[in-house]
């Protein structure tokens, strides 16, 4: 992290606005940024290129950098046992967004509960509020199903409540139009914590844009995005002390009483010899 006298430094030319829109950057970092103290473990064969986990690993965050669900995280009730729940986010998903959860677990975990391990509530809404509190609203879908869709269309989330299984994925929040390199979506199964999907939500519905580089945006999320240019923030204003560094040094002036020889100015005469 930057000092708090210096400017932090902004990893992209523009920023992108929604950022469900943003796609990803092409590294976990945000993802994994409030877990960076947590046990990390990289891994040379497989898949699986990093794992991430509590330090009593019942947490496990998998970042999968060549595959197509890139990240998958799960929680266990000892390290040992199969997970309660698993969270998947494909390529295409913001890593500010998957932050969301990851922020979410961190905190569970620092309470020394076992929140992240809760019952899902019996109301559906409750892991979507977020997003019906940022004005998104119903849309017609399949029966036993309910979808709730953002005011543009690009973005929403797809619930089905007529699974019982609790390895079945019943909630989806997706963005971006259909495509290999445009859809992002997150998966998670029946006996996820609601709250945490709520955390997820909460980042997937946050206004605040993220910085990217355009030419790695997909064309077609950059022509539905809001594409603001990044600009350096201004140097700040030098001190006094500062200035008179920087000033370049004068000769000392003169005292007004000395005449310099090579002046132009006529010395008052001298007294002549006495007679």
């Amino acid at each position: 992290m930057a000092p708090p006298d210096h400017p932090p430094t902004i990893d992209g030319d523009v920023f992108v606005s929604p950022r469900y829109l943003a796609g990803s950057s092409g590294f976990g970092d945000p993802g994994f940024a409030p877990v960076a103290a947590w046990p990390h473990h990289h891994l040379d064969d497989g898949p699986c290129q990093l794992v991430v986990t509590s330090p009593d690993h019942r947490i496990r965050i998998g970042w999968f950098g060549d595959d197509h669900d890139l990240w998958k995280i799960t929680a266990s009730e000892d390290a040992a046992s199969m997970p309660r729940w698993t969270a998947t986010f494909n390529q295409n998903t913001p890593a500010e967004i998957v932050a969301g959860l990851t922020t979410a677990l961190a905190r569970d975990w620092a309470d020394d509960e076992d929140s992240f391990l809760a019952r899902p509530s019996i109301y559906w809404p409750d892991s979507i509020q977020p997003l019906l509190t940022a004005g998104w609203t119903y849309r017609a879908a399949e029966r036993g199903t309910v979808e709730i869709i953002a005011p543009d269309n690009q973005a929403g989330a797809l619930i089905d409540v007529r699974s019982r299984d609790p390895d079945d994925e019943t909630t989806t929040l997706w963005a971006g139009p259909p495509g290999w390199g445009t859809r992002a979506e997150a998966h998670f199964t029946a006996r996820t914590p609601s709250h945490l999907i709520a955390a997820t939500a909460a980042a997937l519905a946050d206004p605040s844009p993220v910085p990217r580089y355009k030419q790695s945006l997909d064309p077609q999320l950059a022509d539905l995005a809001q594409l603001t240019p990044v600009r350096p923030p201004k140097p700040a204003a030098p001190t006094p002390l500062e200035v008179r560094r920087a000033a370049p040094s004068r000769p000392a002036a003169l005292p007004t009483s000395s005449v310099p020889r090579w002046t132009t100015t006529s010395r008052p005469a001298l007294p002549g010899p006495r007679r």
